[in-house]
């Protein structure tokens, strides 16, 4: 907000980009199965995210909520992106949330969790705002999801990339697979998205871990 405050102050700026989260877009108890499509209408929903403990997502749709909030009240022209889970080279020397879902992966873990996770390469995520910001004709949000998939692909995407990593053999529980839902990828290709393909994103985020001694082989 002191960022916004500060914009409205400025009096030359025309367009804010903010980085928001698909955490903001996706979680509000709709169905979510391999015919749903998530797109740039959905909103989290605050109480659905308070009920399941879903913390993370509740602050990134509470700052989204008021960031549109107050800057339709002061005139501002605002954009959000909104990513997945980010992955690729990793520039800050601490683990990030998203680096440390792919280290968990190849760290000599022996099950993967039955879940899926929305997946965007962090160069796609900086392009989309210089983008965002360049474009005179960008507007609204725009969901960042290169790909939906379930642990169990991830695995063999990591197993075929690199043989001789310590991959994980077999899901954490026998239900059956937690099915995929799609983001649309529309409007980010409308701004002149072409997204990384994900085999690419997970090499380079190992051998980034790889160069940063977080893992060995």
């Amino acid at each position: 907000m002191n960022v916004l405050k500060s914009c409205v102050k400025s009096g030359t700026l025309k367009r804010v980009v903010l980085t928001s989260s698909i955490a903001a877009v996706a979680y509000n108890g709709k169905p979510q199965t391999p015919d749903v499509v998530v797109d740039e209408t959905w909103f989290s929903d605050a109480d659905f995210c308070r009920r399941n403990g879903k913390w993370y997502n509740l602050s990134k749709t509470l700052a989204e909520e008021i960031a549109w909030k107050f800057t339709k009240e002061n005139n501002i022209d605002l954009v959000t992106i909104n990513p997945a889970m980010v992955i690729g080279p990793l520039l800050q020397p601490e683990l990030n949330t998203s680096a440390a879902a792919v280290l968990n992966f190849v760290n000599g873990a022996e099950t993967f969790r039955n879940v899926i996770s929305g997946w965007v390469d962090v160069k796609d995520v900086a392009n989309a705002h210089i983008l965002a910001y360049e474009n005179d004709s960008a507007n609204g949000r725009y969901c960042l999801v290169g790909r939906v998939t379930h642990n169990s692909v991830i695995v063999k995407m990591l197993r075929d990339l690199f043989p001789t990593l310590q991959l994980p053999e077999k899901c954490a529980d026998e239900k059956l697979y937690v099915p995929i839902y799609q983001v649309s990828k529309k409007k980010a290709k409308n701004l002149g998205i072409k997204f990384t393909p994900l085999e690419v994103s997970l090499k380079e985020t190992v051998e980034s871990l790889k160069e940063k001694k977080l893992i060995k082989f």
